[in-house]
């Protein structure tokens, strides 16, 4: 008969073909680690409350960590034929130290075990993500130091707008990944406020266990306080796909920029021959592949958020086998953004920067109309009449094939006595962006008031 665990209710064998499908070693095998560590958790926790001895505690504790140092020292193999990695680990375990080890389960389900166990991987994993934002902030401040001077035409509707520098430009990302750090940070304090562990199938358990003990010896804040909740929510993995997806969306719109920026209709930057590629046929091509492809895994990391939502939208309370294919897809997100994050960093890290192409596209199209409209404020006249003669003078300068710092100063003049030779030096570039110095904008001293900043914030984080 059967040596599944779960077997003593059955008096017929399960189909392979079920076994196949019912299947999770697969996948939840990542949660080796924290499926170990959360049973020594509770093996010591049955010790210390006598619901087992102290010896059978003991020998189960050190029969876990040994099975831990075996997988680890590759010694042992995790058999991809048992029905999961919780199974795996007492099945071995029982092997390992006999009678002993079929007592690990007492006063556990393997539905608290799963609730538990994911929490925990998915905590390493945030961590990590967090480490991989935290490089690729450190990469955009470094980058933003060295071109705080450097012009570039700030967009709207992808119409140039006004002056900005690049620095400027890469902050406005710096800022919107330090947010998703923050966010994804919120979502694994939430997580991991509450442990599942012992809120057993969905009722609890009627041993006398201590919750509270095997909460702090996980990182748990406390308990979960409803063991129905315990066992049949997955929330946590919604929000941190809901977070993750929000990374993605601001590596795609930062990877669409590198796309364009790469063109020949922009060539503000050049990536990396080791961050490119060619083409099969024709030799002049050098293909942003790295951005498109960023670009490209944001829509799976959506679609696993999607799966996550959709999963769970139905389910009555409790738990329900449904709620397995939880695990792939927030894995596959995890494993998405952690792939993206890095190499997109790299790209950037290597990509050349050429400001004089920049600065030519910067003094083309009009981006200093809302200086010239500016200065008139200056002399006194009303912004909505300053805009209009500012529009009367640009279409002037359409007409005779010209711009507004080579127009003639009798042609301003036609249009508004107020105006007198010093109009030029106000339109000049440079001087548009360093009168931008509100808090926020993109004079020179105020990105790198943003760039200090952001980088403190980051020593902040590393000290937490």
């Amino acid at each position: 008969m059967s040596d599944k665990l779960w077997a003593g209710r059955f008096s017929k064998e399960t189909d392979k073909e079920v076994d196949a499908f019912n299947s999770s070693i697969s996948f939840d095998k990542k949660m080796v680690y924290e499926d170990i560590a959360g049973s020594i958790a509770h093996a010591r926790m049955l010790g210390k409350q006598s619901i087992i001895s102290e010896t059978d505690s003991k020998e189960i504790i050190d029969g876990l960590e040994i099975i831990w140092q075996a997988l680890k020292n590759k010694e042992l193999k995790i058999d991809d034929e048992a029905e999961d990695i919780h199974m795996f680990i007492e099945a071995e375990l029982t092997r390992r130290i006999g009678d002993a080890g079929k007592k690990l389960h007492t006063a556990r389900s393997r539905n608290d075990q799963v609730a538990t166990d994911l929490r925990l991987h998915l905590n390493s994993c945030c961590l990590f993500i967090n480490l991989l934002l935290s490089e690729l902030i450190k990469a955009l401040c470094d980058i933003s130091e060295n071109h705080t001077e450097t012009i570039m035409p700030g967009y709207t509707h992808l119409q140039r707008a006004q002056p900005i520098t690049f620095a400027h430009h890469l902050m406005a990302y710096a800022q919107m990944f330090v947010r998703d750090k923050e966010r994804l940070g919120d979502a694994v304090k939430r997580m991991m406020s509450e442990c599942p562990l012992g809120s057993g199938a969905l009722a609890g358990t009627t041993f006398p266990i201590d919750r509270e003990a095997t909460a702090k010896e996980l990182g748990f804040l406390k308990p979960c306080a409803n063991s129905l909740d315990g066992v049949s929510d997955r929330d946590f993995c919604v929000e941190i796909a809901g977070a993750l997806s929000l990374i993605m969306v601001h590596l795609s719109r930062f990877s669409e920029e590198i796309i364009l920026w790469c063109s020949w209709e922009f060539k503000f930057i050049e990536l990396d021959d080791a961050y490119a590629t060619g083409s099969s046929i024709m030799p002049q091509k050098k293909n942003p592949d790295v951005a498109e492809l960023v670009r490209g895994k944001s829509a799976r990391v959506f679609g696993d958020l999607q799966t996550l939502l959709t999963v769970m939208k139905g389910l009555p309370l409790a738990y329900n086998k449904d709620m397995q294919e939880d695990k792939e897809a927030i894995f596959d997100a995890v494993d998405t953004v952690c792939l993206c994050l890095r190499t997109f960093t790299l790209m950037l890290k290597t990509m050349t920067v050429n400001k004089e192409n920049m600065r030519v596209a910067a003094a083309k199209g009009f981006i200093n109309a809302t200086d010239c409209a500016d200065y008139l404020v200056g002399k006194g006249m009303a912004f909505r009449d300053a805009y209009k003669i500012t529009g009367e003078l640009v279409a002037r300068c359409v007409k005779y094939n010209t711009d507004l710092e080579n127009l003639p100063i009798e042609k301003y003049k036609q249009e508004s006595e107020l105006f007198g030779g010093d109009i030029y030096e106000a339109l000049n570039l440079e001087t548009c962006v360093a009168k931008r110095s509100s808090y926020g904008g993109s004079a020179p001293e105020q990105v790198r008031k943003q760039t200090e900043m952001v980088r403190e914030r980051l020593e902040q984080w590393k000290k937490q």
